[in-house]
């Protein structure tokens, strides 16, 4: 019989990457893999860090694996370990802990563990780490989108901000690992790429006369790629220059998720972002002014320490004016081992609470007036799955990031559409499907 495993992701995009390669390396050595909430022989939590909360759910995860099965080897890796490896190693559930490298060998550990019986713990010292470590993800299991990792660590040290702790220093990927990926992932009928790292427009600064734009450009070239979209960029990486090449690459998604966190210089400075509210302005400006249809979303944190009732309406007033299309609302978490952590003049969570509903509402009203001027154009859609809330339909993305409902079924998962879009709400696009089905990953 074989042997199973099951695995439990928290976090981010790159987690989820990382996810996906731990999973092929355990499928080469005759694992099956399962869903979590199984019984396996092994189970593998791949944890967050990013907020107590995140760190908390990553131990309740690692429970409830030996709860699934008391007599399986648990593993836990990421982030969590990395940044606390001695309240990681007291925990009496986990059997092996790895960091943020080292996970190439899970294997190799696994089998370690199951000889010996001994509790095996591999954390290095991340901040010493110069060397990017080579995952290989060759598909995804129930999705339409491929996510490539192509960069890790972090060197900006926002004060809020665990993950540079977590990650170590900027390791860029080898360029042509990167397009041996792709295209594979083409190949097999993953035709929209999602480029993902750790701070994504870093990528290349360690490497010497490439960078992220580079990149882009090869990817663009590959046979089989119809999309190729970035996730979270720094504002100061959105120059002229990238906005000449993003008008070039038709296939570079009109979709931007430009990083904000609060329109107060103050607050900003606080926070060691480097830009300015006025800096971020003009890029944004810039972009909707230059590329057609063009979606630009952002975050934003409310509660930041010493975030007074002033600044907060500074805030609110430059995104009131801001043509951002969505926007995701964080509260303010303090972090153990971060500067903010200890700051004075803590927002109290029911004024967290207050200024977050605000946010939220606003940025409600943004998307439902983007949604609106698409209504009677037509857009191609990727389509991924069916709607929860409505039964019958299915739902996709537009190259621009709207999420489109139309009447179908999974016969669509991973298939592309030209859709005529007509009724919008501050969620989703309803439409009607035109056309043929162009062909999707089987």
């Amino acid at each position: 019989m074989k042997k199973t495993a099951a695995f439990h992701t928290l976090g981010c995009k790159v987690n989820r990457y990382e996810t996906e390669a731990l999973s092929d390396i355990l499928i080469q050595r005759g694992y099956d893999i399962v869903d979590f909430d199984e019984a396996a022989d092994v189970y593998i939590v791949n944890t967050c860090t990013v907020t107590g909360i995140s760190a908390r759910k990553s131990r309740n995860a690692v429970r409830k694996a030996r709860r699934m099965n008391p007599g399986a080897i648990v593993v836990m890796t990421g982030c969590y370990p990395q940044t606390s490896p001695a309240e990681a190693c007291d925990m009496e559930n986990v059997d092996i802990i790895t960091g943020t490298s080292n996970r190439t060998e899970i294997a190799d550990l696994i089998e370690e563990f199951a000889k010996s019986g001994n509790k095996i713990s591999k954390i290095d010292n991340i901040m010493k780490q110069n060397k990017y470590e080579e995952l290989k993800v060759d598909s995804f299991r129930e999705r339409t989108r491929a996510y490539v990792k192509i960069q890790d660590g972090c060197g900006r040290f926002c004060t809020y901000c665990i993950i540079p702790y977590a990650r170590g220093p900027v390791r860029s990927r080898n360029a042509q690992n990167i397009i041996d990926e792709i295209s594979t992932l083409a190949q097999r009928g993953f035709n929209e790429i999602v480029l993902t790292g750790i701070h994504l427009a870093s990528y290349g600064i360690d490497l010497g006369g490439t960078d992220l734009l580079d990149i882009v450009r090869q990817i663009h070239d590959i046979p089989g790629v119809e999309r190729v979209r970035l996730s979270s960029l720094e504002p100061t990486f959105i120059t002229p220059k990238f906005i000449m090449l993003a008008k070039q690459l038709p296939k570079l998604c009109p979709h931007f998720h430009v990083s904000m966190q609060s329109g107060s210089d103050a607050t900003l400075k606080r926070m060691n972002r480097k830009y300015t509210s006025e800096q971020y302005r003009k890029v944004v400006t810039e972009l909707k002014e230059n590329i057609e249809d063009v979606s630009v979303t952002t975050d934003v944190m409310v509660g930041f320490p010493g975030e007074t009732e002033e600044e907060f309406l500074e805030t609110y007033k430059f995104l009131e004016n801001l043509p951002l299309s969505q926007m995701h609302v964080f509260k303010f978490s303090p972090r153990e081992g971060t500067p903010a952590a200890s700051y004075e003049n803590q927002v109290e969570p029911e004024v967290k609470e207050k200024r977050s509903k605000l946010l939220i509402k606003m940025s409600e009203k943004k998307l439902l007036e983007f949604n609106r001027g698409f209504e009677g154009r037509t857009l191609r859609v990727l389509f991924e799955d069916e709607a929860p809330e409505m039964p019958g339909m299915v739902e996709g993305r537009s190259d621009n990031y709207i999420r489109v409902l139309c009447a179908g079924g999974l016969s669509l998962h991973g298939k592309s559409k030209t859709v005529l879009l007509n009724k919008a709400n501050s969620d989703y696009v309803t439409g009607v499907m035109l056309g043929q089905c162009d062909a999707g990953p089987n």
